[in-house]
């Protein structure tokens, strides 16, 4: 694998880093910080983004994804994090839209991905149920048909931003013979339908970004059925197999080193700086050596899907392992906030706390702690790569 860049990669390198210095300005920034602005700021970056046509790096280039080579992706994702930039809403974009344009009917694709592309709709993902969660298809949301329409009942937890959501993709029973995978259908339900309620769930970190999802006889099309009755597990599977690859996240824990380094020069300890350290070196160049070997893994899985591949069972080594080092990097920033962790926020100033990154890091570190569950929990991950690559 050639690692170095050509002129027309650095080309395209200063053309992205150029755009962000324009379109992510501090104006758009302050607005992510506000509740009340936040699902606007989250639309309006998108729509900045499907303007420069740069909105959907993964979509083939007929439903209108940029045509980028690995490259060119792994480029713009190296300096989206490097520039502080906020990555998409991934439910739309890179989850149910490569659903949609995979398997769905014609008419589906021209009614849903325009809207997806141009951030008109705002989705969210009902797949985790009470009891449902790393064991998917386990779930008990049923979905029964009356002539043109199924009725949906039941519930979903830890939804994602459903509170801003216009559509849900959703895994519902439809069968309940057979192996509890076979009788399990992938839906679109609108969000306005009569019968969905919206429940909060305020996290350890204090945010409110989760909740649980209502349906009591919701009704819904059978048009927005994607592929075949009972075939949800497919569909469901090719979905999760991008997410996990999505996940590893390397350019932004590569970002938080960087920044922990800064930190860590400026931090005294016995009249010295923490970076000279030699314990602190070695905690900091450990992870740094892992994310490098990650990074080039993750290389090799984008150069397979660029060459027409899928990501399969790789994909699960990439979310084990950079869900593992995203903690890494959270508990060396944690150890490097000490004390200025349990600062609440509002309670003091930035100068009076003494620190930037104090409370910020407490609650980075809490909510960090669901990545290695979220998207299938590490155990079923180990379980895949044993079935899948080593034949156990």
């Amino acid at each position: 694998m050639d690692t170095k860049f050509a002129p027309e990669d650095l080309a395209f390198r200063e053309e992205v880093r150029a755009f962000f210095d324009e379109a992510y300005d501090e104006e758009l920034q302050s607005r992510f910080k506000d509740l009340t602005t936040f699902k606007d700021a989250v639309i309006e970056w998108q729509k900045r983004l499907y303007k420069k046509g740069w909105i959907a790096p993964g979509w083939p280039k007929e439903y209108g994804g940029t045509g980028w080579n690995a490259t060119q992706k792994f480029i713009y994702e190296t300096e989206r994090s490097a520039a502080g930039v906020r990555d998409v809403i991934p439910f739309g974009l890179n989850m149910v839209g490569p659903v949609i344009y995979s398997f769905g009917t014609e008419e589906q694709k021209e009614r849903f991905l325009p809207r997806i592309l141009s951030s008109d709709d705002w989705w969210c993902q009902g797949y985790s149920e009470t009891g449902a969660g790393s064991d998917l298809a386990s779930l008990k949301t049923r979905a029964v048909r009356e002539g043109d329409e199924y009725v949906v009942s039941g519930a979903k937890i830890w939804t994602s931003y459903a509170q801003y959501a216009d559509w849900i993709f959703c895994l519902v029973r439809t069968n309940s013979e057979g192996k509890k995978q076979d009788g399990i259908s992938f839906l679109l339900i609108d969000m306005h339908s009569p019968g969905i309620k919206v429940n909060p769930i305020v996290s350890i970190d204090n945010h409110h970004s989760l909740n649980e999802v209502e349906f009591n006889d919701v009704r819904v099309p059978v048009a927005n059925l994607i592929g075949e009755q009972d075939k949800g597990w497919t569909y469901a599977k090719a979905l999760l197999a991008h997410e996990r690859t999505a996940i590893a996240g390397v350019p932004d824990s590569k970002r938080s080193l960087t920044e922990i380094r800064s930190f860590a020069a400026r931090e005294v300890n016995g009249g010295k700086s923490l970076l000279s350290d030699p314990l602190f070196q070695k905690r900091l160049s450990d992870i740094e050596i892992e994310l490098m070997a990650l990074e080039f893994t993750e290389l090799r899985v984008l150069a397979s899907v660029a060459s027409g591949g899928a990501p399969g069972a790789e994909s699960s080594l990439l979310k084990i392992k950079g869900t593992e080092m995203q903690q890494a990097v959270q508990e060396l920033r944690m150890d490097l906030a000490a004390y200025y962790q349990g600062v609440l926020p509002n309670e003091l100033s930035a100068e009076q706390l003494g620190h930037e990154f104090g409370s910020q890091a407490r609650q980075t570190y809490m909510y960090g702690r669901a990545s290695t569950i979220y998207g299938g929990s590490n155990e079923v991950q180990k379980n895949i790569i044993a079935k899948a690559v080593l034949g156990l």
